[in-house]
């Protein structure tokens, strides 16, 4: 008698939802998937209010990284889309995507969970009740064999309102960037923002062009990346290479980041140097900050003291009058308050699981977390491999180490974390993307393999070493290999030019020094090899 497939919970179908929903059928398993709203797309679903326990992005949110690098790996973005997409995008490609491999059907829409919690005979089985609540309001609990836990971490708004005495006295409207969707309302407004992350940023450029006047309030300060790199590509095409992570020591790429960063503008004249190193904190990413700043519209100013009635006092004792609005862009705190504490707790926005994924001391391991990670890099496809990995532990053809071994794992990470980050509250998930990547890859069998792509097709080892690393090389060999992921980044070059060059110009001629640098390139790839044999 054939086993039954094994029934696999899944909770949100967001980007990671989606992927999970697909590695189970990949692997042969029964996904139901959860989800609470009435669409799939998780963050990236723009709804016109923010929703309590619903991820939240703004009318303008476009994405950090680019479609090649943020792209599932079986799953090329088409080329006419951005290579930085607004979020209307990003939810067109996730429907192409749930389309392609038939994902709708797998989904209960309008459907809360409750409560995971241990069967009574766990240990036996590994299987969990799982309490949920219908779109009639009717509640269920339904037993499965494995739970994937797909919400993110961007559901509940850190507020650190404590913080900062006098708050309760002002009289102006506080809130929280979870709740900003665009300019209106702030129009002819003064406005300060706390926090200095990626939606500081955002915020305050996008109201620096209605309001009277924003101020950016940071007590660390930060560093300001591009989207684009000098030459107009990608910046992260041109960064996440394995030739610059495996070859060039930490020390000349801080170096050589932290002058290009100061080439585009002088970061201490701007009031915006911090004190950390450009690789020890999550940046900034914004293309139009300084530009801001620099015309008086957007003023950077310190940590704040205190407030008043009707301004703020900033460390620094200079004080602002007559503020409107008060934005606090200061991050979110994760918690899955429907997992019984027994499988696993967080606190301080912390939380034990092994490779952030699973809680070391279930046994058997039938629930993973996904996604709860803040790369320095994409995301998407980090949540995928945790995906492909986690389906393959449920189903039995992966296995994790010892009890011991995974929480020696999980000490080493606690313990790096502040060597190589600035401590704050998000840089407790902090990972970065190749390193992470090659990490969880080599659990299930499908790092790209760099000496026998050598010997097989040189050509397409050196692109590997020395191209950017996107998601498809993750395909090539191993379990879940992929027949079409060498044309994928064979014709990635293809992709990121196509919607940019839409007005015929004189090719570029060539000096011959690409060639050179291809035969350096495939010697640091040989020294690099041999350098790993030895």
């Amino acid at each position: 008698m054939l086993e039954m497939a094994k029934r696999v919970a899944i909770i949100g179908s967001g980007a990671s939802g989606l992927a999970a929903i697909k590695c189970c059928l990949d692997e042969g398993l029964q996904p139901v998937c959860f989800e609470k709203g009435t669409d799939i797309g998780g963050l990236w679903n723009f709804k016109e209010e923010a929703l309590p326990g619903f991820a939240s992005v703004y009318r303008s949110t476009v994405t950090n990284t680019s479609k090649e690098m943020i792209c599932f790996s079986d799953f090329p973005i088409p080329k006419e889309y951005p290579n930085f997409m607004h979020h209307s995008w990003v939810i067109k490609y996730f429907r192409l995507y749930a389309d392609n491999f038939g994902l709708i059907k797998h989904i209960r829409f309008r459907h809360h969970i409750d409560h995971i919690k241990p069967r009574e005979d766990f240990q036996k089985t590994g299987q969990w009740d799982v309490t949920y609540t219908d779109k009639k309001n009717e509640t269920t609990t339904e037993v499965y064999d494995a739970v994937m836990v797909c919400t993110g971490h961007h559901v509940y708004p850190h507020y650190p309102r404590d913080s900062f005495p006098g708050i309760d006295d002002f009289q102006g409207k506080i809130m929280h960037s979870h709740d900003y969707k665009d300019h209106l309302g702030f129009e002819n407004k003064r406005v300060v923002i706390i926090g200095i992350g990626n939606s500081a940023g955002d915020i305050a450029v996008e109201l620096s062009q209605h309001a009277k006047q924003v101020y950016l309030s940071t007590r660390s300060g930060t560093w300001v990346l591009n989207r684009m790199s000098p030459s107009g590509l990608p910046a992260d095409i041109v960064a996440f290479r394995r030739v610059l992570q495996n070859c060039v020591p930490s020390s000349v790429k801080e170096a050589v980041a932290r002058r290009q960063l100061n080439q585009r503008f002088d970061h201490a004249l701007y009031g915006l140097q911090p004190e950390h190193n450009v690789l020890g904190q999550h940046p900034m990413i914004n293309d139009d900050l300084p530009s801001r700043i620099a015309m008086g519209s957007l003023v950077i100013k310190p940590n704040i003291k205190r407030f008043t009635k009707t301004g703020v006092v900033f460390d620094n004792d200079m004080v602002e009058y007559d503020i409107d609005i008060v934005v606090f862009a200061t991050g979110y705190r994760f918690d899955f308050p429907f997992i019984h504490e027994s499988v696993m707790k967080v606190e301080n926005n912390q939380v034990n699981l092994y490779k952030y994924a699973f809680p070391p001391k279930l046994d058997p391991p039938t629930l993973s977390i996904i996604g709860l990670v803040q790369p320095l890099g994409a995301i998407m496809p980090i949540s995928e491999m945790q995906c492909r990995w986690a389906t393959r532990v449920f189903k039995g053809t992966a296995r994790l180490p010892s009890q011991g071994a995974m929480f020696d794992d999980i000490r080493k990470k606690n313990m790096e974390m502040p060597k190589r980050y600035h401590s704050t509250i998000k840089h407790t998930i902090q990972v970065n993307y190749i390193e992470f990547m090659d990490e969880i890859a080599e659990q299930i069998g499908v790092k790209p393999d760099l000496k026998r792509l050598l010997l097989s097709d040189p050509r397409l080892a050196l692109t590997v070493f020395a191209g950017p690393c996107t998601p498809y090389q993750y395909r090539l060999m191993g379990p879940g290999a992929w027949k079409g992921a060498k044309e994928a980044i064979e014709t990635q070059w293809d992709r990121i030019a196509y919607p940019t060059k839409t007005r015929p110009v004189p090719e570029k001629t060539t000096n011959g020094v690409p060639g050179i640098l291809k035969l350096l390139l495939v010697v640091a790839l040989i020294v690099a090899i041999i350098w790993k044999l030895l």
